[in-house]
């Protein structure tokens, strides 16, 4: 059996753009006397752990790692969950993705979060990532349909993070993910849904501090992601990386009067798994064609086999192209939000990724209108590309301030 030409795109599509790393054919003589400016990019399994979660983050860049914790704030960094101001919360996300190529993929996150401890210093939060592929008809050799078939992949989160000082928190989280793509009853093959566990850990520091007689409030934030085991979808033999990022960033905040207040951020990223490697071409000896100005040819990249902690050590200092590449390797995310009177939100952000690594480029816009129990996120992307996969995606992001419901249960049930 197998899937048509169509679902075939269809699933390179959502595999490659559900994150940043998105591969491409190479053609053409290749050498390691040109190797810097080739694209090489880096793919993982279940790139859908990687899609930005929450529209307030969207609308700013996608960026996270150091904006002020909310409901969403696990997938960026346990370790700010410990500073979250109200005592209990709920967020309820969704977003169609690559609504340009498949009509009916839909990418969902529920999280919520409840201080415990007698101060109340710790904050235990969860969250679900569930991420539907739609339905997909499958054929055989003939192009005869042989059934319909509703891939889906999903990721439980749970967490703990604890104010260690006044400013400072660190945080840790344990993942399980499912990612079943193709179903066995349909191929007859040996193929299983691919599961695996992995736990983040991130810290947070927050501060204020004076410039030119202005008070601001700032923060620096740190996370490492998706640490854990690889996952395979047919036998232990052949398995894959997930995908284990870094994420550094900072953001400052300060209020412009009693009713306006604005904030500024960047984040920085970096996949921690091993760059694809050069395959050159041989002689009859089984050695590499080296030619007279001392150049291999490359014919194809090959991806690492380490284990996976090793992979991730080794993703600092394995780019073919050396540092300059490395460099390439991270994402840079710039975002700004402005309230008025804690009500009324208005982002914006930019996004930019090394044209060798993956080329997404492309510019956030969101809004967010929050009255007392509830709130509403919604961002808006732009790539600079014309007609790119990506282009329109809308994010919606329902907040619900559980802490603020008790409150007003309990004012209405005294009168």
């Amino acid at each position: 059996m197998k899937v048509t030409s169509k679902v075939k795109s269809y699933l390179i599509a959502i595999v490659l753009l559900s994150s940043s790393q998105m591969t491409f054919a190479q053609g053409g003589l290749q050498t390691d006397k040109n190797l810097l400016g080739q694209l090489n990019t880096i793919t993982t399994a279940v790139p859908f752990l990687t899609i930005t979660p929450d529209a307030r983050a969207a609308g700013m860049g996608d960026i996270g790692v150091a904006t002020s914790p909310d409901a969403n704030g696990l997938h960026w960094n346990p370790g700010k969950m410990a500073f979250i101001e109200d005592d209990a919360g709920l967020s309820l996300g969704a977003a169609p993705w690559l609504k340009r190529l498949v009509p009916d993929i839909w990418f969902y996150y529920l999280s919520g979060y409840a201080k415990v401890g007698d101060k109340k210093r710790g904050t235990v939060a969860a969250s679900l990532r569930y991420f539907s592929l739609g339905s997909i008809q499958f054929t055989d050799e003939s192009g005869n349909p042989t059934g319909n078939d509703e891939p889906k992949e999903f990721s439980f989160d749970v967490s703990y993070s604890l104010q260690l000082s006044k400013k400072f928190s660190l945080g840790i989280a344990t993942r399980y993910i499912n990612s079943r793509l193709i179903s066995k009853r349909l191929t007859g093959a040996n193929i299983r849904p691919g599961q695996a566990v992995a736990g983040d850990i991130g810290a947070y520091y927050k501060d204020e501090i004076k410039i030119q007689d202005r008070d601001w409030n700032y923060a620096i934030g740190a996370s490492i992601t998706n640490m854990g085991s690889k996952i395979t979808y047919t036998n232990d033999a052949n398995r894959d990386f997930i995908p284990v990022n870094l994420r550094i960033g900072t953001y400052w905040e300060t209020e412009i009067d009693e009713h306006n207040k604005i904030g500024f951020g960047i984040d920085f990223n970096k996949l921690m798994v091993p760059t694809p490697q050069p395959l050159y071409l041989e002689n009859s000896a089984g050695q590499d064609s080296v030619f007279a100005d001392g150049s291999r040819v490359i014919v194809g990249w090959k991806t690492s086999d380490a284990p996976p902690i090793t992979g991730m050590f080794n993703s600092f200092g394995d780019a073919p192209g050396g540092l300059k590449e490395e460099l390439k390797e991270f994402i840079t995310n710039i975002g700004m939000e402005y309230w008025y009177d804690e009500s009324f939100a208005i982002r914006a952000g930019y996004f930019h990724e090394a044209e060798t690594k993956g080329g997404r480029k492309y510019l956030t816009l969101g809004a967010g209108i929050h009255y007392n129990v509830f709130g509403l996120d919604i961002s808006y992307l732009m790539p600079f590309k014309t007609q790119h996969p990506l282009q329109n995606t809308i994010r919606f992001t329902l907040l619900f301030d559980m802490d603020a419901f008790t409150k007003q249960n309990s004012t209405s049930t005294t009168r």
